[in-house]
């Protein structure tokens, strides 16, 4: 009868340990998934960022660019085909960076999202062996 407790108490320890191994594994992937989705959420924000100032600066240079135009408007001849060309590239450069980053804003992958697809498989697999 000794034997029999011994061995039981071996097993529920054994299973004890088995079972906090494999949570400290699941809980170790999950941080690790999530630690990926914090420094893609970072880069994200910093490409964001950047285009934003681009655009800034290129919107900047074009206005001040129109600004010369309408200077120029009332010089000589061919001042105004440079100034205006250079004040449309930049004004161009400026709204094809804005709609780059508009679009990078309404498509990127919400926060965190492998990490949750991951619980959630995560608990269906353990609802279904209850």
């Amino acid at each position: 009868m000794e034997e029999e407790s011994q061995a039981a108490q071996g097993g529920l320890f054994e299973s004890l340990k088995t079972l906090s191994v494999s949570l400290v594994g699941i809980v170790h992937t999950r941080l690790e998934l999530l630690s990926t989705d914090i420094a893609e959420e970072r880069e994200h924000l910093i490409t964001l960022l950047l285009l934003a100032q681009v655009a800034l600066f290129f919107l900047g240079m074009g206005v001040l660019l129109l600004a010369l135009l309408v200077v120029a408007v009332f010089w000589e001849s061919h001042r105004l085909l440079a100034v205006g060309g250079l004040a449309g590239l930049f004004l161009i450069a400026s709204a094809g960076t804005a709609w780059l980053a508009l679009h990078k804003t309404r498509t990127k992958p919400r926060l965190f999202e492998a990490s949750l697809a991951e619980l959630s498989k995560d608990r269906q697999h353990l609802s279904s062996r209850s």
